[in-house]
């Protein structure tokens, strides 16, 4: 059942942009509790710039499980900013190379906003995470892109 999402374990480092601006990204995963749930971490730091004078450093901490009653993937998400995020897999290419995650709630924000986070795996040392949001009635458009490279 992990064998789709086995590739993300481990320790990972890379470049992005977006609304925040340019950044540095990290990102660890982590099989825990008898390797029932993926562990997910995140810190993306963007540096003071015209379009975010102050720099911002975001963080998220996360689960991702397999529901054997939907028989998908569910992606519980906690960001810094006070957001919680549900997502269960929305798609999944033929190939298993593009993994998209989109959000059955968000909570700590006004009603009808969406989340999108989507996988772009490359090789099983580097991928593409896109997280995308809609405001309610709107279509998605993109917050954030970065490109990830495994260190260990």
């Amino acid at each position: 059942m992990w064998t789709l999402l086995n590739f993300l374990s481990g320790k990972w480092q890379g470049t992005g942009t977006g609304e925040p601006g340019s950044g540095r990204y990290e990102r660890i995963y982590e099989f825990v509790l008898n390797e029932k749930f993926l562990h997910v971490r995140g810190k993306s730091t963007y540096q003071p710039q015209a379009q975010n004078p102050r720099g911002e450093v975001h963080e998220d901490w996360g689960f991702i499980s397999y529901d054997p009653a939907r028989k998908t993937f569910v992606y519980r998400q906690f960001h810094n900013e006070d957001f919680d995020n549900q997502y269960v897999m929305s798609s999944l290419s033929p190939d298993g190379k593009e993994i998209v995650f989109e959000s059955e709630s968000i909570e700590n924000i006004a009603a009808g906003w969406r989340a999108k986070e989507s996988y772009r795996v490359i090789t099983e040392d580097e991928f593409f995470e896109t997280f995308e949001l809609a405001a309610p009635g709107k279509d998605f458009e993109l917050y954030t892109q970065c490109h990830l490279y495994k260190v260990r």
